[in-house]
């Protein structure tokens, strides 16, 4: 069966001061109603069950995405007690879900993105699952078709073509996997067009995977494997705590993918959105006949080209400011130039190292 494990840990820094260390960037209505992490998990509805998704997150946060999930058991819900990548939490997640279903499939997902339609990628999630039943030992993950020459992605370079049946996705075995280019490089992948951003989507089989850790990072699985041999026992999260801390944090493109003899990629038939920043917003947003894009209330007077985003009934009046973000939440406030949008993460290390907690 179809197993979902959504990943819910990172922290959002380039959403600073919206997004903090207590209620990250997955966990706000940056793109719509719902939050990324509700609108992920909307996404499944139809295909995975709840009592089939897996949640993991940072230990901090469990409270958090229970209350925003209310419909997943609480069994759902995995807090790492620190973050070590995405190999661990993978390979971890295979073992908890192999438990109960020792055939089971997993589809893999970051929950900050943003998708469309929604029934175009749960047509690709079976897609994919299609392909790993046909093959059992194939990995399968998802690309962009790129628009731009980003040097932010990592990129897919397409082999040859898998057959398709009606209806399916371009779909290809993976020649290479390639690290966030210079400018110059992507213009060169964008060129030769069989290159695809990586959207860090993944559906294998949970045995798989853990087969495939086994073989490059023994000693991860190792320290896994005792977490998952105490799960029910009340020493659990004194073993979570000791043996997840003493693993080396490795992202699972480089642990296994790059690796792998049979990886498949198939090019992704929605639209896609990782929201790296705040231009994320104005995008899925839209902007109004100034070229700004204004979330909450705001009143400009010869003002253009903003992306403002304010909480609660605070108001924010603009004079004469262009290409300017102004985010104003209860305790901090942030002014820039958009195009020093990529240095906000300089902020949040200062805070740090003023030690000023009060504010991440």
């Amino acid at each position: 069966m179809l197993h979902a494990i959504v990943m819910a840990g990172g922290s959002g820094t380039r959403f600073w001061p919206s997004s903090r260390a207590a209620l990250p960037k997955q966990l706000l209505p940056l793109a719509g109603t719902g939050t990324l992490l509700q609108d992920t998990i909307s996404r499944l509805e139809g295909l995975v069950p709840p009592e089939r998704t897996m949640v993991v997150t940072n230990a901090r946060l469990t409270e958090a995405v229970y209350q925003q999930l209310p419909q997943l058991p609480p069994q759902a819900v995995v807090g790492e007690p620190c973050k070590r990548d995405t190999a661990p939490c993978i390979g971890l997640a295979a073992l908890l879900v192999m438990k109960n279903d020792p055939e089971a499939t997993m589809a893999v997902m970051p929950s900050d993105h943003v998708i469309e339609p929604a029934a175009g990628f749960r047509a690709a999630l079976k897609q994919a699952e299609a392909l790993v039943a046909a093959t059992p030992s194939r990995l399968v993950t998802f690309g962009i078709r790129p628009t731009s020459p980003s040097p932010s992605y990592g990129y897919i370079q397409q082999g040859d073509q898998l057959p398709l049946n009606a209806g399916d996705a371009p779909a290809h075995r993976v020649a290479q996997f390639r690290e966030k280019p210079p400018v110059a490089v992507a213009e060169e992948y964008l060129a030769a067009g069989n290159y695809l951003w990586n959207a860090g989507i993944f559906v294998w089989r949970a045995a798989t995977i853990i087969e495939a850790l086994a073989e490059h990072q023994p000693d991860c699985l190792a320290h896994l494997q005792t977490i998952a041999a105490a799960w029910e026992s009340p020493t659990c999260q004194q073993v979570f705590a000791e043996e997840f801390a003493a693993i080396k944090g490795v992202s699972i493109d480089y642990a296994v993918l790059e690796h792998a003899d049979d990886v498949a990629v198939i090019e992704a038939p929605f639209s896609w959105d990782d929201l790296g920043g705040w231009s994320a917003v104005a995008r899925q947003r839209g902007t109004d006949t100034t070229g700004s894009t204004v979330v909450g209330r705001h009143l400009g007077l010869d003002s253009e080209g903003l992306i403002v985003h304010t909480s609660d009934e605070h108001l924010v009046v603009t004079l004469g400011l262009e290409d300017m973000l102004v985010v104003h939440t209860e305790d901090a406030t942030l002014i820039a130039r958009r195009s020093h949008e990529e240095q906000i993460r300089r902020v949040v290390s200062e805070l740090e190292n003023r030690g000023w907690d009060d504010y991440l």
